[in-house]
């Protein structure tokens, strides 16, 4: 029998009481304890996120390949209708001089090759790309009336397009069609020039589970009016000009095939409207009979407007919108020609145009015969 404990008061106690309450009050806990975490709900599993849609770099470089291209062609063509050996040519508007000969023909057609290097820098998305592209161009021209000339020319093209960083490549196949007119009227002339473009772009993007790929379409459409004066000393020329040019390009929306996570995307729309103001200088020497030509010019470039055309990369419920890429508002373009005129029906010609621009550079060299008659 155990003994009583006796406080100091006097009162007698139980010395397991309080052991026995302590023991219930731990049981109780657990027990609640227990029945709340039965009662809890089980936690949401947490899904596994989509994957992002990997951005067609490619995509933004044709684009922008398209709108240059056509730029280029357009420009030549209103060199064609302004340029100060075609306006020695046309009607000698200095007075005097070799050339006056070369007007009894109305006719004359020419054909052409060049090749164009152009690299583009990085630009918020966009890694930077390189493209080569060669072609050629065959056209017809005639005198309609004393002063008023035009002429209709087509330019078929291949690009290749690199853009090594993003294991991207693609190819634009264009064809262009060249309208362009004169009007001269004594030491002033007023050129325009129109291009409608269409063609396809192959595109591949390197995966994990081998190349996706795709093929879509393009599209261009460009005007370009320009003003020069003739101004001539003896033999040396110089050839003050300003021109508007507009261009619009499209390219198609498409899904891509083949590889790991092949996305989709929107077409876009790009348009530019840039202002060009510069001079051509030149002279010719006649040597055993031939017309030896030297010229050069530079122009000063404002991309006043600008629309890169934003599309939206999809992967399942994933979708990305991304901006296209442009060009600088304010660059410069330069280049020379050098001609031999083999007799009054016969030239050869050799050009060179360079584009500069802060995040875009661009190098075409061209060949030329053209044959009047």
């Amino acid at each position: 029998m155990g003994r009583l404990w006796r406080s100091s008061a006097g009162e007698r106690r139980w010395p397991g009481t309080a052991l026995f309450l302590v023991m219930a009050l731990a049981v109780w806990l657990s027990a609640t304890d227990a029945r709340a975490q039965s009662l809890a709900p089980p936690p949401t599993p947490t899904p596994a996120p989509s994957p992002t849609p990997s951005i067609p770099m490619t995509d933004m470089s044709a684009g922008a390949s398209v709108v240059n291209l056509g730029s280029n062609f357009l420009e030549r063509l209103g060199d064609q209708a302004s340029g100060g050996f075609g306006r020695t040519s046309r009607s000698n508007p200095g007075g005097g001089g070799a050339s006056e000969t070369l007007d009894g023909q109305p006719f004359r057609s020419w054909g052409e090759l060049y090749g164009i290097a152009s690299k583009t820098g990085p630009q918020l998305n966009f890694f930077g790309d390189e493209r080569r592209t060669s072609g050629g161009v065959a056209g017809f021209g005639a005198r309609i009336a004393p002063g008023v000339n035009v002429g209709f020319s087509i330019d078929q093209s291949r690009t290749g397009i690199d853009v090594a960083p993003a294991m991207q490549s693609a190819t634009l196949d264009l064809t262009q069609l060249g309208f362009n007119a004169s009007i001269d009227k004594g030491p002033w002339t007023w050129a325009v020039a129109l291009v409608h473009g269409f063609g396809k772009i192959g595109s591949s993007r390197d995966t994990p589970l081998g190349m996706a790929t795709a093929g879509y379409n393009g599209q261009i459409d460009g005007a370009l009016t320009e003003l020069s004066y003739f101004w001539t000393l003896d033999q040396s020329r110089i050839v003050p000009r300003a021109a508007l040019e507009y261009i619009r390009a499209s390219t198609g929306s498409f899904q891509e095939m083949g590889g790991l996570d092949p996305v989709s995307v929107t077409g876009a729309t790009l348009e530019r409207s840039q202002m060009l103001l510069g001079a051509e200088i030149g002279h010719y020497w006649i040597v055993d009979q031939k017309i030896l030509d030297l010229s050069a010019y530079g122009k000063f470039v404002d991309n006043f407007e600008q629309k890169l055309g934003a599309v939206t990369v999809s992967l399942g419920p994933q979708s990305l919108l991304v901006q296209g890429i442009g060009e600088s508002r304010y660059g410069a373009d330069t280049g020379a020609a050098l001609s031999v005129s083999l007799s009054n029906t016969a030239r050869l010609y050799l050009d060179y145009d360079g584009k500069f621009r802060s995040a875009y550079q661009s190098h075409q060299a061209t060949m030329g015969l053209e044959l009047k008659w």
